[in-house]
């Protein structure tokens, strides 16, 4: 991976949570965290949970931030007013240590490199949460809080896994653990039953627009369409505006106004784009797509009316062509499910992604009305 690369935690062309502040439209969450850490009862272990890309991760860095720069009550006449949010200033010596990535108190674990491969894995490893341990035990002598943010928690192996529920029964003293989940599902039981969540919301049109214009990426593409797209997500509206998923779907979109008939000259061209050298992400971006737009299909037949904002050049009308009834809503839905599966298994062993795509599409030309 090259040193200009974005990090496991970072959309690639946007600035890394820990550098984005203030969160926009998760007040309920700040809210419950601050009242538990005003009651005093402060839980050592944290599950932030909710879509990818609402701002899990920047809220995150922001508890981590306010607990290492507040200091603790201790009942006396002249402790400071009980905080009401969890606003840091930057010129804090915390904030700026944070911002240098040289605060004492703070571990980010994150997927790491194999020394071996010299590539990214594609999970957290038992080395990385044992790492903590370490970390803990330096610190101890200190007597300062500790703060560790796994991000994402469900990258985890299963060694991994149960090495932090070890640490979650017999916790560090003075130290939080703040997991970030998009899927806490497929946490373990018990590390959840172990932590307290605080569960983020999607955000609305308005406050879509209000993150995106703070976030200082450059964004390109319809706002309304990347909104209706993300499903209120942030995260997902910047990878879509930075890696042409717009663009994308219209493409996906005006093929599948070909159906049944497939223009099979439009799809292998789509297939051979998947199928360039480093395209990795763009074929995931695909297969994301197609979910977004069978979901949509499948939503159009059930309630007899396509999205009432369009992400694409004519897309109600195709919508409406390819989705007229209830029935075909749900073998719409039923295809949903198959082809993401099969794109799942597809992507697991590698098969030829050129071949993967045309399939796909292939499979779409099936389940369309005659």
């Amino acid at each position: 991976m090259s040193d200009d690369a974005p990090a496991p935690d970072q959309i690639d062309g946007a600035r890394h949570p820990r550098d984005t502040d203030p969160l926009i439209g998760q007040g309920a969450a700040e809210a419950a965290f601050l009242d538990a850490f005003n009651s005093g009862k402060l839980h050592h272990a944290w599950l932030l949970t909710g879509p990818r890309g609402i701002g899990k991760a920047t809220l995150a860095w922001r508890i981590a931030r306010f607990l290492l720069a507040t200091p603790e009550s201790d009942g006396g006449m002249f402790d400071a007013p009980a905080p009401q949010t969890l606003d840091i200033s930057p010129d804090h010596p915390v904030a700026r240590r944070i911002a240098s990535g040289g605060e004492g108190g703070l571990r980010s674990v994150t997927r790491t490199i194999n020394p071996d491969t010299k590539r990214m894995r594609k999970q957290i490893v038992v080395d990385d949460i044992r790492a903590l341990n370490g970390f803990f035990q330096m610190s101890a002598a200190d007597g300062g809080r500790r703060v560790v943010i796994i991000d994402d928690a469900d990258e985890m192996n299963i060694n991994a896994a149960n090495a932090l529920l070890k640490m979650l029964e017999e916790p560090p003293e003075r130290a939080t653990l703040l997991l970030i989940s998009h899927q806490p599902s497929s946490l373990l039981p018990t590390i959840r039953s172990r932590c307290r969540t605080l569960r983020l919301s999607p955000l609305a049109p308005d406050q879509m627009s209000d993150v995106l214009r703070a976030s200082e990426a450059e964004i390109t593409g319809n706002p309304q369409a990347l909104a209706e797209l993300s499903g209120g997500s942030v995260g997902g509206a910047l990878r879509l505006s930075l890696t042409g998923g717009l663009a994308t779907y219209a493409e996906i979109v005006a093929l599948m106004d070909t159906l049944p008939r497939l223009d099979r000259a439009r799809a292998l061209k789509l297939s051979e784009i998947a199928a360039q050298r480093g395209a990795e992400a763009r074929l995931a971006l695909f297969f994301d797509l197609i979910d977004l737009l069978l979901a949509r299909l499948a939503r159009t037949g059930a309630t007899g009316r396509p999205p009432a904002t369009e992400a694409a050049p004519n897309e109600a009308q195709i919508l409406s062509r390819l989705s007229p009834s209830p029935h075909q809503g749900r073998i719409w839905a039923d295809t949903q499910q198959e082809i993401s599966a099969r794109a799942r298994h597809g992507l697991a062993v590698n098969l030829d992604p050129a071949a993967l795509v045309l399939d796909t599409l292939f499979k779409l030309a099936q389940h369309a009305p005659r």
